[in-house]
């Protein structure tokens, strides 16, 4: 069976052009997500994201450690943003969200990458951490497209995004997949500096099922549309696995592809703060996986 990304329908009829000049405006200003800190990023101020005009990138290759349907045999071609609009002190990848480490390009470079990922096998490209340079991506997709590019492309987010914004990126992403990181505010205040955190992801979550609904698996086990949603389960359920779980099973859908993480280890600054300096216990995880498997929402691990 052949796909055919949504985002080439929107480039033939020139919307999605239309679409990268309306987000490349909200710079102006800067209201791409829910911090709404109204710098002017063309002319190279700075705010929250620490990112101006131009995108930075810290790495990009074939991903083979991401959910099963999106690595299948070549890898997911992930690009790594450096920055970030949250600010979890916990954060792996500190050197990057907190650090800064990466390197400035322009929409013809970041083009590039994108047909490099797609020319050696690369299921579909994934852009990760994108809410903050979402404007740079769509303006380089149009470069992109007209050399050739073809592939799923996947909204690796944190979950702190914008439904104004979200709406401007209706059939570019064929893939959503949002981190649902707290079910409460003071959580998601303390250890990401996300006010509001839970009220913006709820929204968020439901705009992305209207736009892609539940995710969709060809032949080969690949997935080519649709929403995964990952949930870190932190120690002593910081997270609210329960409440999480319980809204996307009511209110997302009962068909909701969920990948429940147990990853989680002390990084950065979570030293500091005792009731996360310690790893994820076995328990701790099976709880929120067996509560998953009773609302019967399918498990991606």
């Amino acid at each position: 069976m052949n796909f055919t990304p949504s985002y080439i329908e929107l480039y033939e009829q020139d919307k999605l052009q239309e679409r990268a000049r309306a987000l490349i405006n909200r710079l102006k200003d800067c209201h791409l997500c829910p911090r709404s800190c109204g710098v002017n990023r063309l002319e190279g101020e700075l705010g929250y994201c620490k990112t101006g005009r131009q995108a930075i990138v810290s790495s990009a290759s074939p991903h083979f450690g991401e959910e099963p349907p999106l690595v299948g045999r070549h890898g997911s071609g992930t690009i790594f943003f450096t920055n970030c609009n949250l600010g979890c002190i916990y954060c792996q990848n500190y050197e990057i969200s907190w650090l800064g480490e990466g390197r400035e390009i322009d929409k013809e470079r970041l083009a590039e990458i994108m047909l490099e990922l797609q020319s050696i096998g690369c299921h579909n490209i994934n852009f990760v951490t994108p809410t903050h340079v979402v404007a740079q991506i769509v303006e380089a997709l149009v470069v992109a497209i007209e050399k050739g590019l073809r592939v799923s492309l996947v909204y690796n987010t944190g979950g702190y995004d914008s439904v104004d914004t979200l709406k401007l990126l209706k059939d570019i992403f064929d893939i959503y997949m949002p981190d649902t990181k707290y079910s409460e505010s003071e959580p998601a205040a303390k250890y990401s500096n996300a006010p509001k955190y839970w009220e913006a992801n709820k929204e968020c979550l439901l705009e992305m099922q209207k736009q892609v609904g539940d995710l969709k698996i060809n032949e080969q086990g690949i997935a080519e549309r649709g929403l995964i949603i990952r949930h870190l389960v932190l120690p002593y359920n910081l997270t609210g696995s329960f409440e999480v779980l319980k809204f996307i099973h009511e209110h997302v859908s009962k068909d909701a592809y969920v990948n429940i993480m147990d990853q989680y280890r002390p990084a950065y600054k979570a030293k500091e703060h005792m009731d996360i300096n310690r790893a994820v216990s076995e328990a701790e995880v099976a709880e929120a996986i067996n509560y998953a498997k009773k609302l019967k929402l399918n498990y991606v691990s």
